[in-house]
């Protein structure tokens, strides 16, 4: 690997950082809200903020940076990529179009009908639509295939009936992409099929999931009887499995954890200087905690090349299989392990979970972390099981 930018690469993180320093809204500097909300936010300031974000973005054909530039996209390369998540990540700029952008338009432009992309990828391209995912259910997470949510063709439509869970903004999605059983005597793998889907048609009923931070993050999806025009079907039927392991994030370093993960130590290590923060922090008086601290920044530079070996595979024409899965593993328990430290370092103040309390240390930023990041290591694939893909894969063991 070579961490040293070329000098292309060195122009393309200067075009950047220009950007991001000349068009990021205020309220993004400030690290308020997140694009995905602001959008359809009641306040007509902040949906202005979002738009503008969203139009700077657009002129540079960096709305959708990873899709190619004859669909409206970036067309960049994945160094390029990687360059350009990491100058986000380091401003904490909010990445635009969600789902749509990094996940369901990339499958479209693969696997999508020309009907589909006429109609789909502008209204992604416009930030006019709101995309989310519907995979897991109450029965079928790690082990997905095993989904029941049944999908049966009538005339012009399917009829879909069952249950999502942990569909992930649900609440303020336009539309849904999902993958339903479509022939149920078929082998798990292959009887499913991948469908789109306006989520306000009739039968598509969205209940919240509170989270154990008390926000709305997530939500269960009911579907009874609801009717979706077969044209909605993206590949073949029975084939939606193959369609979905397209979806996959085709950017998959995460070098925006890295970068969250080392500026997350910045703000602590700069605010226990502070006469406030010394007067609140236990690092003065505790030799472990300082070691313990000092080795999450080490350990936040190992997963920054865990993400650089990942993407220098992706340039060199290669696909991550077993290294995605350590890269994974291993960002997923850094978190807990950082949110840790953090609860740690304040001691009782950490038992102050109001962001707004003038006695809690950085607006109880860790606090908040510490419950938020219990689901890191299940979410996306459970450290279980990546563990069994680093082992059969990577280590090349047998399956137990």
């Amino acid at each position: 690997m070579d961490w040293n930018d070329s000098p292309e690469q060195a122009a393309f993180r200067a075009e950047v950082r220009t950007l991001i320093e000349e068009k990021l809204p205020q309220r993004y500097q400030d690290r308020l809200g997140s694009w995905d909300r602001d959008r359809v936010d009641e306040d007509p300031e902040i949906r202005a903020a979002a738009q503008a974000w969203g139009d700077a973005l657009s002129e540079r054909g960096w709305f959708a940076p990873q899709w190619p530039k004859e669909y409206g996209g970036g067309g960049m390369t994945p160094m390029e990529l990687f360059i350009f998540r990491q100058e986000m990540a380091e401003a904490n700029a909010p990445h635009v179009g969600g789902q749509g952008t990094r996940q369901l338009g990339a499958t479209l432009i693969v696997h999508g009908s020309e009907e589909q992309k006429k109609e789909h990828l502008p209204r992604i391209l416009s930030g006019e639509v709101n995309w989310r995912q519907g995979y897991s259910e109450p029965g079928a997470g790690s082990d997905l295939a095993s989904l029941q949510t049944r999908a049966v063709r009538d005339g012009d439509d399917y009829v879909i009936n069952g249950q999502k869970i942990w569909t992930s903004g649900a609440h303020f999605a336009d539309w849904l992409y999902a993958l339903v059983r479509t022939d149920p005597e078929a082998p798990k793998h292959r009887g499913i099929s991948f469908l789109l889907m306006d989520r306000h048609t009739p039968g598509i009923e969205v209940q919240p999931l509170v989270n154990m931070g008390w926000e709305h993050e997530f939500n269960e999806t009911f579907f009874e009887n609801v009717r979706v025009p077969a044209k909605n079907l993206v590949g073949e039927e029975n084939r939606g499995w193959y369609v979905g392991a397209t979806l996959l994030d085709f950017e998959r370093s995460n070098i925006d954890g890295a970068v969250h993960a080392r500026r997350e130590i910045g703000e602590l290590l700069d605010y226990v200087q502070t006469e406030e923060g010394q007067a609140r922090s236990r690092l003065a008086s505790s030799e472990s905690l300082r070691h313990e601290l000092a080795q999450n920044f080490i350990e936040t530079d190992v997963q920054y090349n865990f993400s650089f070996r990942i993407i220098s595979m992706q340039s060199a024409g290669q696909i991550p299989n077993y290294e995605a899965s350590t890269a994974k593993l291993f960002a997923s328990e850094l978190r807990q392990r950082l949110a840790r430290t953090g609860t740690k370092v304040f001691g009782l103040y950490s038992n102050i979970w109001d962001d707004k309390n003038e006695w809690a240390p950085l607006n109880a930023q860790f606090t908040r972390s510490y419950v938020g990041t219990v689901p890191a290591t299940i979410a996306a694939g459970s450290s279980e099981i990546q563990r069994n893909i680093i082992a059969t894969r990577g280590l090349g063991l047998p399956r137990g």
